[in-house]
């Protein structure tokens, strides 16, 4: 029986799978590998770059023209700035990777004795040597996790693949790949000294630098079929739009999405089950609140000045240009993705998980405070009412308090607040869609609210639109502007009303807390404009 693969490189006896060798341009790859070039692969965090390299690797060496060879140098982190330490680690575990590839044919304790001799210093330029004259074929080498390494370490391994270029194919391998998230010229390493160094010899050992793709829809559709093959159950065709929306092809997020599917949701591993779209958001749903390791390791980037620089103002939905630097750092971390001139997050569940994760605390808070579910009609329709003036109350209330809990994302409190109020009411009972970027200058947000009306499951679709006052602006442009956004937002949800939610951090309005609503018709949609100032704490 397979599985849909999350964790590891896949394996074709165990795992549902996409060809690694056609998820990248093989030809390109083989023409750099003939020239005797060194190249970067790179690519965001599980998105298939070692499962790439070993299917590369064992083609090689069943073609029987190089000798392919592949290590990952991770274990050198551990040594931090002691360049020493860390070749000589990076240098065992590259030998016991040859033993387990090459058994019958390699020498690996005349080896490992030929390494302990070494001058720690140059060991890695040594045994690469060593190896090229042991082998007598061409040597390819996969090195894998290359910006896992930190200063002095990093900076010692890439010299010594410098120095040995010139030898090649002889005298060290003829090709070798340099794999991580971020291409190494965009690498910079404080050492030892604490000297920032970027660019120079350390750095030129790379003629291309690859950079490997998502899925597109029709790998997608190509993966969950085999699924349908195996078991028999099928996916609607609708599903894949929504799955294509969720996750844009990350590859981690595709096969994690139909796990949880198919094996994690009990009431769906028996194959007569037909996944729909709405198992597809429960499934989706689940896999955000679990935030498993991928996702944690996307949450924990936030904390970055780098990353801040570029999320923050995509919250504010406000017009700003952030370093170029910083663009491609969170676009390597695959959280962004280019759209025109404007970036955007990358798919819809980083969407979704980062302000949810930035909220936590307070929608904790939420929980405790409101528990009565009193935003609930009799007929199981969420009053927006009710709820909209249990926020205000709130805001109003405690304003300066959740704004200082808002570390390093002040500035997009509002916005993140009450999308934490409206998590909390929606919690086991809805979903909110979010739509927000660099340049919307507003937050979209519809409630996906389900219950039940003649036992038939229903769908509420409630409509809401964020936006700031900020220090320069106009009230009245701020609400021309923000009932023209809140309409063509409406009207692409199929929707006919909506809520507008207008908050003043400035208090350049003095709105009091029973500031009276504006109901206005435009277009053809209803919009309902609240007025939300500050209380008088802050």
């Amino acid at each position: 029986m397979k599985y849909f693969n999350t964790a590891g490189p896949v394996r074709e006896e165990m795992n549902y799978m996409i060809d690694p060798l056609t998820r990248w341009d093989l030809d390109e790859i083989m023409s750099l590998i003939h020239q005797q070039k060194y190249f970067i692969l790179h690519a965001p965090r599980q998105t298939g770059k070692t499962s790439c390299m070993i299917a590369l690797r064992d083609k090689l060496n069943s073609e029987g023209n190089y000798v392919a060879i592949y290590t990952n140098v991770e274990v050198g982190q551990a040594s931090l700035h002691n360049a020493s330490r860390s070749v000589t680690a990076i240098v065992r575990v590259l030998l016991r990777q040859i033993k387990i590839l090459f058994e019958d044919e390699f020498d690996y304790d005349s080896a490992r004795i030929f390494a302990d001799s070494c001058d720690p210093e140059e060991g890695l330029y040594e045994i690469l040597g060593y190896l090229s004259k042991y082998f007598k074929k061409p040597i390819v080498l996969f090195i894998d996790e290359i910006d896992s390494l930190i200063g002095d370490s990093l900076i010692s391994v890439l010299r010594q693949l410098r120095a040995g270029y010139t030898n090649r194919p002889d005298n060290f391998p003829s090709t070798i790949v340099l794999c991580g998230l971020r291409d190494v010229r965009d690498y910079r390493i404080r050492s030892s000294t604490s000297e920032i160094i970027t660019g120079g010899s350390a750095f030129n050992v790379k003629a291309e630098s690859l950079r490997l793709g998502d899925f597109s829809k029709e790998d997608i559709i190509k993966l969950y079929t085999q699924h349908t093959e195996a078991t028999g159950q099928i996916f609607t065709e609708d599903c894949y739009d929504l799955i294509m929306d969720y996750t844009n092809g990350q590859p981690w997020l595709v096969n994690a999405l139909a796990y949880e599917v198919v094996w994690r949701m009990k009431e769906n591993r028996d194959p007569s089950v037909v996944i729909t779209p709405e198992k597809i958001e429960q499934a989706k749903e689940s896999l955000v609140l679990k935030r498993e390791t991928h996702l944690d390791q996307i949450v924990d980037k936030l904390k970055e000045d780098r990353v801040k620089n570029v999320i923050l103002p995509m919250i504010q939905g406000i017009d700003t240009e952030p370093n170029e630097d910083d663009l491609i750092y969170c676009y390597d971390l695959g959280l962004i993705k280019r759209i025109s001139k404007k970036p955007e997050i990358a798919n819809s569940i980083y969407r979704e998980i980062i302000p949810r994760v930035l909220t936590y605390i307070a929608q904790v808070n939420f929980y405790h405070r409101y528990e009565n579910n009193e935003w609930i009609e009799k007929d199981g329709r969420l009053s927006i009412q009710t709820l909209l003036n249990l926020f205000r109350l709130f805001w109003f209330e405690n304003t300066s308090i959740v704004t200082e809990k808002m570390v390093g994302y002040v500035e997009a409190t509002p916005q993140l607040v009450m999308q934490a109020f409206l998590q909390r009411i929606v919690n086991g009972g809805g979903y909110i869609n979010r739509e927000y970027g660099l340049g919307r200058k507003r937050v979209d947000l519809m409630i996906k609210w389900k219950y039940t009306k003649d036992e038939k499951t229903m769908y509420q679709h409630i409509v809401l639109e964020l936006k700031v006052i900020g220090k320069r602006d106009k009230y009245e442009r701020v609400r021309q502007y923000g009932i023209e956004q809140t309409v063509k937002y409406t009207k692409f949800c199929g929707e006919k009303e909506a809520q507008l939610v207008i908050f003043d951090r400035d208090r350049s309005m003095n709105w009091a807390i029973d500031e009276p609503n504006e109901h206005v018709e435009h277009e053809g949609v209803k919009v309902q404009i609240w007025k939300l100032g500050t209380g008088d704490d802050e």
